[in-house]
């Protein structure tokens, strides 16, 4: 199964929440490869705590590779993470592998080569690995036009294709969110064009939404009474203007709580975060858990 991670606007935690997914698709035991298309800030490295790639590779990066290299490099995070309560592959884990991207790699548009080398390298993927999760730059970006045009060509059409649309849950990302998918030359637009059915490929998208503040959560107690109503009554508007926008709960596949780790250090989310050190909420493991599972469950891509 090929996930592409997007997102119309920086800072959503779409690369922070991706890695999470495949660390704990890995961890539920399935081998998970990780994309880094994030071609302008390759640093899933550095969320991987991988020495050796925190902005990226000086060779055999994606970006290169579909420029025409034929050298690309991947990494084993169980090796090669410098985290201790990551290190070394569990019992009953799957392999977790990054594919980074180049230092100093930017944004360019595909010609029909490149569009073909990065079918071959998702086929390829889609083969040797139970869930590959490809993260792309933010917005309408040429690495999303690569992959949707990659995705239309007659070989890919059998292979399993999801899409995870990232947003904070604010007003300004939920727009920016729907604007991205139904927008003009938004994912569909842009998907259609590529030879796409657009009825199609609107099924396969699903939102995430990022940094989620529950006013009844516990850890809220200390606000004033006042405060608390306020942030109820923005979270009552959210969700209305979400529904208004086709951004609301039927096409939700998940939320994951603000949590003062990811706002500071983005990083994996281990069970010790949570049980041991408890630096991380236990809410954000299980955000985090329920999103690797509904991720492969038919069921939750169904009925729209």
């Amino acid at each position: 199964m090929l996930v592409f991670a997007t997102s119309d606007k920086g800072g959503t935690g779409r690369s922070v929440t991706s890695c999470n997914i495949a660390y704990r698709m890995a961890i539920q035991g399935r081998d998970t490869c990780y994309l880094d298309f994030d071609f302008g800030s390759p640093t899933a490295g550095a969320i991987f705590s991988i020495p050796s790639a925190m902005r990226g590779v000086a060779r055999g990066g994606l970006h290169s590779y579909l420029a025409g290299s034929n050298q690309v490099v991947s990494m084993d995070v169980w090796r090669e993470t410098d985290r201790a309560t990551v290190k070394g592959r569990p019992d009953g884990a799957g392999r977790l592998v990054l594919f980074p991207g180049d230092i100093g790699g930017s944004e360019f548009a595909p010609d029909a080569e490149t569009i073909q080398r990065c079918a071959r390298l998702l086929l390829r993927m889609d083969e040797e690995f139970s869930l590959v999760l490809i993260d792309l730059s933010a917005g309408r970006s040429h690495a999303l036009d690569t992959v949707l045009a990659a995705t239309a060509l007659p070989r890919l059409k059998k292979v399993t294709c999801r899409w995870l649309v990232f947003h904070r849950w604010t007003r300004q990302h939920i727009i920016a969110a729907e604007g991205l998918v139904f927008g003009g030359n938004g994912l569909l637009d842009i998907g259609q064009d590529r030879g796409h059915d657009r009825n199609e490929l609107s099924r396969r998208v699903r939102f995430v939404r990022t940094a989620v503040v529950d006013p009844d959560a516990d850890d809220l107690a200390g606000l004033r009474a006042e405060q608390i109503e306020w942030l109820r009554n923005c979270n009552i508007a959210l969700q209305n203007l979400a529904s208004e926008l086709k951004v609301g709960r039927v096409n939700t596949l998940g939320e994951i709580p603000m949590d003062p780790v990811l706002q500071w250090r983005e990083q994996l989310i281990t069970d010790h975060d949570a049980l041991g050190s408890q630096i991380a909420n236990q809410a954000t493991v299980d955000a985090f858990d329920v999103l690797a599972k509904r991720l492969v469950e038919d069921a939750a891509w169904e009925g729209l």
